[in-house]
């Protein structure tokens, strides 16, 4: 737009109550001064990060810029109380869904038994990376056939030809990901946070995407932000979408938010609407 009058003017004219500054403007031309006088009159400024992370529950990634990432409010360290009453947490809920859900895991491998012989595994053990990069074995009901990884690793994608019959209903449900409590139990996942990946991707996804090795500051999670907004991926764009999520869960970490994800997570479950 091309102003005729002063930034201030222009504002006060049209009735705006709040200017986005774009990334590129911050660094070469900003107009403090004006900027400066809208703000003293009640005009709300605000930089594009913060804007796009408001009105869309994620972080541009691609945006950000260091300072930003140091100085912005938000990624609240890990201290000795938060580390225990998170533990205490996870470990009480664990065992409550152990408590809940062992009829359904029962049935689980029966059907499983039943629908691929008595000598097919139940459970599927892979590799994935925790807290601070370490590997730990992530344990799951197998939902794939025994060759689903004849010509190596791969992303899970939507419509997963690779799925079997029962492993459907398990995905839908999200049943497949129950065994993952004695995951939880041992300290290497939490109920919420970013899923794990595996090591074959992760060294690729650090070297092409802009932090993405920041998502490993926090313990991954059964269910996460990211789980919640973005739908399966099998590509590095994917991975970027749901690392902008990922990054804005942790920077606003708490046990409300916590508590927002496991609710939503339990209506998927409830209605059948997991991917």
């Amino acid at each position: 737009i091309t102003l005729n009058e002063s930034l201030v003017e222009y504002t006060l004219a049209h009735g705006i109550d709040e200017i986005v500054v774009a990334n590129d403007e911050r660094r070469n031309n900003l107009p403090v001064d004006e900027l400066f006088a809208c703000k003293i009159r009640g005009i709300e400024i605000i930089d594009i990060l913060d804007f796009i992370e408001r009105e869309t529950g994620q972080i541009a990634v691609n945006l950000i810029y260091p300072s930003w990432v140091i100085y912005s409010n938000g990624f609240a360290s890990n201290n000795y109380l938060r580390n225990t009453l998170d533990w205490i947490f996870n470990a009480s809920m664990a065992l409550i869904l152990l408590l809940l859900t062992w009829p359904v895991m029962f049935i689980t491998a029966l059907c499983m038994k039943i629908t691929e012989g008595f000598n097919a595994p139940i459970f599927y053990r892979q590799e994935r990376v925790g807290l601070d990069g370490e590997p730990f074995n992530m344990i799951k009901f197998r939902s794939m056939r025994l060759d689903a990884e004849k010509h190596g690793a791969q992303m899970a994608s939507e419509n997963d030809n690779r799925i079997t019959k029962v492993g459907q209903y398990l995905r839908k449900y999200r049943i497949d990901e129950l065994p993952q409590i004695w995951n939880v139990l041992h300290g290497h996942m939490g109920f919420v946070g970013p899923r794990p990946e595996r090591p074959q991707f992760v060294q690729s996804l650090i070297k092409n995407i802009p932090y993405y090795n920041e998502r490993h500051n926090v313990k991954p999670g059964l269910t996460g932000w990211a789980q919640l907004k973005y739908p399966y991926g099998a590509t590095e764009a994917d991975s970027l979408e749901k690392l902008k999520y990922d990054l804005y869960y942790i920077k606003h970490r708490s046990f409300l938010l916590d508590i927002l994800i496991l609710i939503r997570t339990v209506e998927i479950v409830l209605f059948g609407k997991g991917r």
